[in-house]
Parts: structure tokens; C-alpha cells; sequence
């Protein structure tokens, strides 16, 4: 498994803070080996410049921007609807040569998605058409909250329709959760027998992301042999 994209059921299911935590981890643990990062397409401010300001491209990563970075537009909608406000359309050969690169290069390479495995990337293919047609094995990040099992269910069959290879389900809490809440709005057990696919772990609530350690040991805490090669798992 050279490669893995990092997908949700929708935005701000928690995408950044699973890659975060895989990178945190990997600069942790396995820095003998060599990381690539990509966020192919991005819509407005946000994960480019997280990530450039918690890892060091220059040194950790060896990467230039528009690796980490291929395609960007100003305006935080649907890429194909930004990419059109700037009189384009959105090239996602640039992206595949991007990644196809990292991938003759490095170890692994982390791939997030824009938005939800459902959210349009071009005006004829969302991310799952992507991971298909990019044979990328994918994880899908489910923000747990109050309907959450309707929305795994559904995107689970969206990975199966498009014939996604669907690794598995990490849990996010993206707000505090007591365990009570956890278990009753996201029953591991119920979501596994409902999709046929595992539970990888739980992210916790992470009131600031900028915490190296925090992420590492978020990331520790999930199925890393499923997630992860398995040369690389500590």
C-alpha cells in the first residue's frame, strides 16, 4: 500500500485532524522512512496552510508547496465551482502527476480529499470516482454527532457503488463527548454489523491542533497495521 486517501462522510468530519495525527506519528516513529503529503485540490484557505506551519516541508517532508498542494482557488465552495469563478477548469492531471511522483519517491504518501467522498471534484467526478480511477485505498472519517450512522451508511454504499477500497472507519469527535454520547451516537458495534466495514479507532477531541505529541498519541490509539504498511507501525 504505497499511498492512502483520507476521505469523510462530508466537511469538517475531522479529514485534517486524522492526517495530522498520521503525519505526527510518522515524524514520531518511523522518520527513517520518507513521507508524502498531498492535498490534490483545495478550495479557500485551510489545510496547506496548516500543514505547512506544523511540518517542515523543507526538512521533514522534502517536498515544495505545490506538492503538498497541486491545485488551489480562492473561493471556499465546491472546486469545480471555484476553479470556474477563476475562468479554469479543474486539471487533474496535475494532481495524478503530483501524487504519482510522491509515490515513485517515497514510502507512503497521505492523499486528503476535498469535502465528503461525495463532493464533486471536477463537473463529472467526485472524490470516490477519484479514489477508484487513482486506485487509492481510502479511510472514511465520520464525525460523530447525532445522525452519523445514516451518514456512514450511506457513504459506505457510495464507496461500494463506485468501487472504492474502503479500509476502514475512524470515528472523530469534533466537539467534547462524554462516553455515554460516544456510544449512543456512534455505536461501534451497530456501524460495523450496518457496513460491513471496521472501525479503525477514535479520534478524541483536540481543542488545538498544533500539538505534535497529541496527534502522535491520537494516532497510536487507531488500527495502524490496517492504516499504515505494516513495515512502518511501531
Amino acid at each position: 500500500m504505497a499511498a492512502l486517501l483520507i476521505t469523510g462522510t462530508d466537511t469538517d468530519s475531522g479529514k485534517t485532524v486524522l492526517t495530522s495525527a498520521l503525519v505526527a506519528y510518522w515524524q514520531r516513529y518511523c522518520w527513517a522512512y520518507r513521507l508524502g503529503l498531498c492535498k490534490p485540490v483545495q478550495s479557500g484557505e485551510g489545510d496547506r496552510e496548516l500543514y505547512s506551519r506544523l511540518f517542515d516541508l523543507d526538512q521533514f517532508l522534502n517536498q515544495t508547496p505545490e506538492q503538498l498542494n497541486p491545485l488551489w482557488y480562492k473561493a471556499p465552495i465546491a472546486p469545480p465551482l471555484a476553479a470556474a469563478l477563476e475562468g479554469e477548469r479543474v486539471d487533474l492531471a496535475k494532481a495524478w502527476q503530483v501524487i504519482s511522483q510522491l509515490q515513485a519517491e517515497r514510502d507512503w504518501v497521505l492523499v486528503e480529499g476535498a469535502g465528503g467522498l461525495g463532493s464533486p471534484i471536477t463537473d463529472e467526478l467526485t472524490v470516490a470516482d477519484i479514489a477508484y480511477q487513482w486506485r487509492l485505498p481510502s479511510v472514511l472519517v465520520v464525525p460523530v454527532k447525532l445522525g452519523c450512522i445514516a451518514a456512514t451508511v450511506a457513504n459506505v454504499a457510495l464507496a461500494e457503488q463506485k468501487k472504492v477500497n474502503l479500509r476502514g472507519i475512524v470515528l472523530s469527535c469534533t466537539a467534547p463527548l462524554n462516553q455515554q454520547q460516544l456510544e449512543q451516537w456512534a455505536p461501534i458495534q451497530m456501524i460495523e454489523s450496518l457496513t460491513r466495514t471496521p472501525v479503525l479507532g477514535v479520534l478524541p477531541y483536540l481543542r488545538q491542533i498544533k500539538n505534535l505529541e497529541a496527534l502522535a498519541e491520537a494516532a497510536a490509539q487507531l488500527d495502524l497495521e490496517r492504516l499504515m504498511p505494516k513495515a512502518f507501525w511501531a
